[in-house]
């Protein structure tokens, strides 16, 4: 795993949003949770006081490991990035030469991923597969179908 993240002003603070209510509504309905549970009796049959501790202990998970992504972030300045191959941040349209059909991705962190907006890890094997191509040249993808051919028509930050 690389040394630093790298992620867009607003993904780094939608991020630091998410962990604040993790860490002050989440854990306050957890311990809610934990309490009402213990009302009801004895706790060695309790199978509810059970699920409660159980999902504070994976809150506290999920906290830890956004505060290590968050450790490891770097905020970049996306008018500062050079759009003459495929970085970080960096909206790609590329060319499937299988099925000759066009797409068009941004290349984002892992935090940051989502297909359904066309976001992709640059740690995919799309992602990892394109950066540092240049406009016309193909990227040949390994993929579980295969390996897939795109060619890179366009590079542009949105």
């Amino acid at each position: 795993m690389s040394k630093y993240s790298y992620m867009s002003q607003e993904g780094y603070d939608k991020l630091v949003a998410e962990l604040d209510f993790l860490k002050t509504k989440g854990r306050a309905d957890a311990a809610a949770a934990i309490a009402e549970a213990r009302e009801k009796g004895d706790l060695s049959e309790n199978a509810e006081y059970d699920a409660a501790k159980d999902a504070q202990g994976l809150l506290e998970m999920k906290i830890n490991e956004m505060e290590l992504v968050m450790a490891k972030a770097r905020v970049l300045d996306q008018s500062e990035l050079d759009t003459s191959s495929v970085v970080v941040f960096t909206t790609v349209t590329l060319k499937n030469l299988k099925v000759n059909k066009e797409m068009k991705y941004q290349l984002v962190s892992e935090t940051e991923a989502n297909l359904k907006e066309k976001k992709i890890s640059v740690t995919s094997p799309i992602g990892k597969g394109l950066l540092g191509k240049k406009i016309g040249e193909i990227a040949d993808i390994q993929t579980p179908n295969g390996i897939i051919q795109f060619e890179v028509l366009n590079i542009e930050l949105l």
